[in-house]
């Protein structure tokens, strides 16, 4: 019989994750921690961008419910998802009678999410382009630049929110842009940009699509809230559906988290227009080499929520209304909260706020203000006073409109 004897292990011991630092919270993420251990009763989050009902609870699409059954097994799904919810995701995005969906030349495949999206693009692009530089819209969502920095592009940015107007700056879009080597990527949110929520008219996306095209540059399109912008599909997918009929090439993160409501399941997809079907085949070939020692297989239940939907005609029509019904109590949200603010006899203009669209408003205040805000009214924002309409409710926005109003006058 072999004893052994038990290791100890010494306190004094070196350990290997010594020299590992204490990281900073994700500054958006880390809001909602905060607020969930704040204990004021009156608090509102405004932090993160997920979806309430006017009674300020987390919302499910009836769609959803409908839909939500369980599948049929629990195998392994392709590497670039099941077919028929990837089908779906472009039909989407791209149109049922999109050219380029008929001749083959998309290469599509389910992410993780928008998030996942952005990464698998971003890694694709930085592996195989010729150009590692990136333009980036100035603001843009945060975690933008943290996923194109990890996947090693270069990146850049570019005017694209004048502050002291509270409004787009159409002008230093074209002239950043215009300056922008050839074969450089560019960044495009398709609707309700984060987090300005102000896009450009489609007079001025022929402008930017045509320097673009002209320029030879990569457009990448990501597009978060389809639908949820106007509560129109086909109008939200106007940007991406013209730069696909205008330039050879392009690649699309596409997420299903606000617009089915599907936060948790992490469902997206990835999609690059390609010359022709054979380059697709090409490149899809590729992205299923780079996802494989990534995550492997992508997961199944939010993909077939989505295609259940998609492919039922009354579950479709359901979604719809439930989707325009969204949109529409995040267009009236704001409007009530420029009436409340106009009430207190506030007399900076707010009009910005109701010219936005989609989830985020950006209230253009200060960080000093948003500080107060958190610590004299329990009102959460991001530090660059974005806030997400979806966490106003007609029980707090009368609040919240006092609190805008006490730090600000």
């Amino acid at each position: 019989m072999i004893r052994t004897s038990r290791i100890r292990c010494s306190a004094s011991a070196t350990s290997f994750f010594s020299s590992v630092k204490m990281g900073p919270a994700d500054p958006i993420l880390g809001l909602g921690l905060a607020f969930n251990a704040d204990t004021d009763p009156k608090k509102v989050n405004l932090g993160v961008g997920v979806y309430r009902g006017d009674d300020g609870k987390p919302f499910v699409l009836e769609s959803v419910k409908k839909a939500g059954g369980a599948y049929p097994h629990m195998e392994y799904a392709p590497i670039s998802g099941p077919p028929g919810f990837v089908g779906k995701a472009q039909g989407l995005a791209f149109g049922e009678n999109s050219t380029a969906i008929k001749q083959k030349r998309i290469a599509s495949t389910q992410s993780l999410s928008g998030t996942g999206g952005l990464r698998v693009v971003s890694d694709f692009l930085a592996r195989f382009l010729p150009s590692k530089k990136i333009y980036v819209p100035n603001p843009s969502w945060g975690n933008h630049l943290n996923i194109f920095k990890d996947s090693g592009l270069d990146v850049q940015r570019y005017s694209y929110f004048d502050a002291s107007k509270n409004a787009l700056n159409f002008e230093g879009i074209l002239k950043d842009l215009n300056a922008a080597p050839k074969d450089s990527i560019v960044l495009l949110h398709a609707c309700a940009h984060n987090p300005t929520g102000i896009d450009p008219t489609k007079e001025q996306w022929a402008e930017i699509i045509n320097l673009v095209s002209t320029k030879q540059l990569f457009p990448f399109v990501d597009m978060a809230y389809q639908g949820f912008a106007s509560g129109d599909l086909d109008r939200d997918a106007y940007a991406l559906r013209s730069l696909t009929e205008t330039v050879p090439n392009l690649a699309l993160a596409q997420s299903f988290a606000k617009n089915f409501g599907l936060y948790g399941q992490r469902i997206g997809a990835a999609h690059f227009v390609c010359k022709d079907a054979e380059e697709a085949d090409r490149v899809l070939s590729q992205v299923k080499i780079l996802i494989r020692p990534m995550y492997s297989n992508p997961p199944i239940h939010g993909a077939h929520i989505v295609d259940t939907i998609l492919s039922n005609p009354d579950l479709t029509k359901l979604w719809k209304s439930e989707l325009k019904d969204m949109a529409d109590r995040m267009n009236n949200i704001r409007g009530r909260l420029v009436q409340e603010l106009a009430a207190l006899g506030s007399t900076r203009d707010w009009s910005h706020i109701t010219k936005q669209i989609g989830m985020m408003a950006f209230t253009g205040m200060s960080k000093a203000q948003v500080d107060r805000l958190k610590a004299e009214f329990h009102v959460y924002m991001t530090d660059d006073g974005r806030a997400a309409i979806s966490g106003l409710n007609s029980q707090n926005v009368q609040y919240v409109a006092k609190a805008f109003h006490e730090v600000t006058k």
